[in-house]
């Protein structure tokens, strides 16, 4: 008869060889988008960090530096169906949830038919987002926090997985209209896309004005992504991580009795919803690695993306020049 030790150390063994298998696929995906996109390791990084955690990304960086083709070919290499919308101020909500149209059969018989919008999909390129109205910014936000839309009184269950990667300028400013918190709290990470190192920007030179431009190859299914998300959540965090992140988390809140840097800069800090994403993150952030529980430098590391969009400064600190990641790298130096 098998006893509970040998029990658990079968249990522990499946564990351990499903976080082997699940790491090698991710590996393999994160191999795939690298040899279309060059110089972005970071970004490709924080975005599948996104994905598995089961959350949406706010790229933001100016244009030409592959954010749109980097949503692309995360669709082609993850197995999923993507879409993208261009947001321009005239774009209504129906141009992406979809309408209802009257319909007339043979009979003579009259009846709606509703059409589905683009945002029925698993991975949603939401461009410029900031563009368009906050009439059409919030008909995403059911759909980002409840996977489903509410059209003419009827609810709609969107595909499964469902992701929004949303881009957005952050130097042209004229005709846009910023996002509100309430929004910008839906999205797990803000991920800043910077300007390739010079190696990199070479190599894409090389690869991308020949003959031949390189394409994107599949590397996982959707299926697989369901069942690495599912992962995700099962992966064990210590105690000290857990305290980490919520040390970090409160520390940003001017309300907390925090330092007397974040009480005078800090009009608003991060809420609850901040130290889920987090906690989601380094979890998936320890997998792609290859580690079977996440660390106080996981916490670190991600801090900056998870919390630079759900606080504020006030005006004296932004007269000053303080900026929200300089606070949060002051933060991240007092945990652990």
């Amino acid at each position: 008869m098998q006893t509970l030790s040998e029990a658990d150390k079968g249990s522990e063994s499946a564990a351990v060889r499903e976080i082997e298998e699940t790491g090698a696929k991710i590996a393999a995906a994160r191999e795939a988008i690298g040899e279309v996109i060059f110089g972005q390791e970071q970004v490709i990084d924080q975005t599948l960090v996104t994905v598995l955690a089961g959350g949406h990304a706010l790229l933001v960086g100016v244009p030409g530096l592959a954010k749109t083709l980097l949503v692309h070919t995360m669709g082609q290499v993850l197995g999923l169906d993507d879409k993208r919308v261009q947001f321009t101020p005239d774009l209504m909500p129906a141009d992406i949830l979809g309408s209802e149209v009257l319909e007339e059969s043979d009979k003579g018989t009259r009846s709606f038919r509703f059409i589905k919008g683009p945002v029925f999909c698993q991975l949603l390129m939401a461009d410029e987002i900031n563009r368009a109205s906050p009439r059409t910014q919030s008909a995403l936000l059911q759909a980002m926090q409840e996977k489903q839309v509410t059209v003419a009184g009827v609810r709609y269950e969107l595909p499964q997985p469902f992701h929004v990667l949303a881009t957005q300028n952050p130097l042209e400013q004229e005709g846009t209209y910023p996002l509100p918190e309430a929004q910008l709290d839906r999205f797990l990470m803000q991920i800043d896309v910077m300007y390739p190192d010079l190696e990199s920007e070479r190599r894409m030179l090389l690869s991308t004005t020949g003959e031949t431009v390189a394409s994107a190859r599949n590397a996982m299914s959707a299926a697989d992504l369901m069942a690495a998300q599912r992962l995700v959540r099962r992966v064990p965090v210590g105690e000290k991580v857990v305290n980490a992140i919520l040390e970090l988390v409160r520390a940003a809140r001017p309300e907390e009795g925090a330092s007397e840097e974040v009480e005078r800069h800090v009009a608003w800090g991060p809420g609850p919803r901040a130290s889920q994403a987090l906690m989601l993150a380094v979890r998936a952030r320890a997998l792609i690695d290859g580690r079977f529980s996440p660390s106080i430098e996981d916490v670190k590391a991600l801090a900056a993306p998870v919390l630079r969009h759900r606080m504020a400064l006030n005006f004296s600190a932004r007269a000053e020049g303080v900026t929200v990641s300089g606070v949060i790298d002051r933060l991240c130096r007092n945990i652990g």
